[in-house]
């Protein structure tokens, strides 16, 4: 069985939050498989994707400090800057991160370790709505 999704999400403030349970809620067939695949991408530039810590929300909030930390919106060689302080940086981001995470689906949910949940990075102050396209295949 392969399935694939178009799905999107709401807005969310710039930040890392977690997406999982959006994802198997929009998605509900994963439940049906017993072993498989399921891949996520983000259509956008200036967000990205990532598995990390699902528990402790602090944990989210260290990786918006690093993040902006190691790629300062006042960095004076970026040229790419009429869409706003924020733009370069959240494409540099995106970039560092990813656009796509691929999990396996063991017996109807992802096969995920215990601290474990799929981020959205947000790197925009005004991202707006993200659009994902899920895909799932497998028996």
């Amino acid at each position: 069985m392969v399935i694939q999704r178009e799905i999107s999400l709401r807005p969310y403030r710039r930040g890392f939050h977690l997406i999982t349970s959006e994802v198997l809620e929009l998605v509900p067939e994963i439940r049906q498989m017993n072993a498989g695949i399921l891949q996520v991408f983000i259509q956008h530039t200036s967000a990205s994707l990532t598995i990390n810590e699902n528990a402790d929300p602090t944990v989210r909030q260290d990786f918006e400090s690093w993040f902006n930390d190691a790629v300062p919106e006042d960095y004076p060689r970026f040229i790419h800057t009429y869409e706003g302080p924020d733009d370069m940086p959240a494409h540099i981001k995106a970039s560092m991160l990813g656009a796509s995470v691929q999990l396996p689906i063991t017996n109807g949910r992802p096969n995920l370790g215990t601290w474990q949940g799929i981020y959205l990075c947000e790197h925009r102050d005004r991202g707006g709505s993200r659009r994902l396209v899920v895909t799932v295949y497998g028996e």
